[in-house]
C-alpha cells in the first residue's frame, strides 16, 4: 500500500477503453440510425420534407424540390435558401421521382381503365387444362366413369388426380354458370 503507482500499460489500456466507450455512446448513435433506417422511413421523411417546403412555396415544382433535396442530402434549410435566392436548379429529364403517396392510387388506377380487348396474361382453366372436349362430352351426356380408389401404380394415381382436378374445375364452372343464370333471371324480373 505504500507504493500505489499505476503501470503505464494499465493506464494506456484504461484510456483506450474509456475512449471507445465515449465514442460508442456519443458518436455512433447518429450513424447507426441512418444505416439501420428502413427505406420506407426514408421515403416518409423525404415526403414530409417536400410537403413542408411546398407549404412554404406552393409555386415550386415537387420534382425540383425532390431533386434539390436529393442533391443536398435532405437539407430542408439549404433547399429553402436556394428557392428564396432563385437558385433552385431544374432537374434533368432522367430524374423521375416516385409519385406522391396520395396520387399513387390514382396513377395506378389509370392503367386499369384501358380497353379490355387485350388477351389476359393467363388463360382460363378450361383452356389451360384442355377441358373443352370434356365440356362437349358433358353436354352430350356421356360420362367416362368414376375412379375405383387409390391405386399402387403411379401413372394411374396421376391420371386419377388429374381426372378429379378436371371434375372440380367443371363443377365450379357449372356452379358459376348457374349463378350467372340466376342473377340474369333475377335482373330480368
Amino acid at each position: 500500500m505504500a507504493n500505489e503507482q499505476i503501470s503505464l500499460p494499465y493506464f494506456v489500456g484504461v484510456l483506450v477503453f474509456a475512449g471507445l466507450v465515449i465514442r460508442y455512446l456519443f458518436f455512433s448513435g447518429t450513424s447507426a440510425q441512418s444505416t439501420t433506417r428502413s427505406p420506407e422511413a426514408f421515403l416518409r421523411s423525404r415526403e414530409a420534407a417536400v410537403e413542408r417546403i411546398q407549404q412554404m412555396f406552393p409555386q415550386t415544382d415537387r420534382r425540383s424540390i425532390l431533386w434539390d433535396l436529393q442533391r443536398n442530402g435532405g437539407n430542408i434549410q439549404g433547399t429553402t435558401e436556394r428557392i428564396l435566392s432563385g437558385r433552385l436548379e431544374t432537374p434533368p429529364v432522367t430524374f423521375q421521382p416516385p409519385p406522391p403517396p396520395g396520387q399513387s392510387a390514382s396513377a395506378q388506377g389509370a392503367p386499369a381503365t384501358r380497353p379490355v380487348d387485350k388477351q389476359p396474361t393467363q388463360p382460363d382453366l378450361i383452356t389451360r387444362y384442355n377441358l373443352k372436349d370434356k365440356i362437349d362430352a358433358e353436354a352430350k351426356g356421356s360420362d367416362d366413369g368414376k375412379s375405383k380408389g387409390w391405386s399402387s401404380n403411379r401413372e394411374e394415381r396421376q391420371a386419377s388426380l388429374q381426372r378429379r382436378r378436371d371434375e372440380m374445375i367443371l363443377a365450379a364452372r357449372r356452379k358459376m354458370q348457374a349463378k350467372i343464370a340466376a342473377e340474369a333471371s333475377g335482373a330480368a324480373q
